[in-house]
């Protein structure tokens, strides 16, 4: 698990290569397996590949997720408030699993975040995205997943890059200098 974490990166350009079907598979498999809490299952999972659905997803929000159009697959996750309380949680668990999933296969992922974004006035990045998969009113869309094949080699952050000051033992330490 720890190899997959070191070598992940975010990636927002992908090569025009599908991505297999039993890859595919494995990616459903990965997210049927997320565990939510009390085991409620608030989420659904709608696999994209269609290229005119890929460029309406690019467009879900102002800033942050048009790399989705140069991704041969996204995974919109969506989720039903009224299930689970903590659908947020339960969505954001989903999304991690599915990228790690996606690493391990050899693909690279990227999420975006729609939850709380605007896609134009009056109309957020969520409804957007849930009225262009046909989800029904009371679901919720968090997150989409852009993943493929990168386009460019890219290595995961060093250990030199990692903030070992965010680890506290049994109680926080400011560790900020004082002005």
């Amino acid at each position: 698990m720890l190899d997959l974490l070191q070598q992940r990166r975010s990636v927002r350009k992908f090569r025009p290569h599908s991505v297999e079907e039993e890859k595919i598979a494995k990616l459903s498999e990965a997210l049927l397996r997320a565990p939510t809490s009390r085991n409620l299952q608030p989420c659904e999972f709608i696999f994209v590949d269609d290229p005119k659905k890929m460029m309406q997803l690019a467009t879900a929000k102002s800033h942050g997720s048009s790399f989705i159009a140069s991704a041969p697959l996204a995974i919109v996750i969506a989720a039903n408030p009224q299930k689970s309380d903590v659908w947020i949680e339960d969505s954001s668990i989903s999304a991690i699993i599915v990228q790690l999933a996606a690493e391990q296969l050899g693909l690279k992922s990227c999420w975006v975040q729609l939850r709380l974004r605007e896609h134009n006035d009056g109309v957020s990045a969520s409804e957007f995205v849930r009225q262009l998969v046909g989800l029904p009113e009371e679901m919720e869309v968090p997150i989409v997943i852009g993943i493929g094949y990168p386009d460019d080699d890219i290595t995961g952050h060093s250990r030199d890059s990692l903030l070992d000051a965010k680890i506290h033992i049994n109680q926080f330490v400011n560790q900020e200098k004082k002005c």
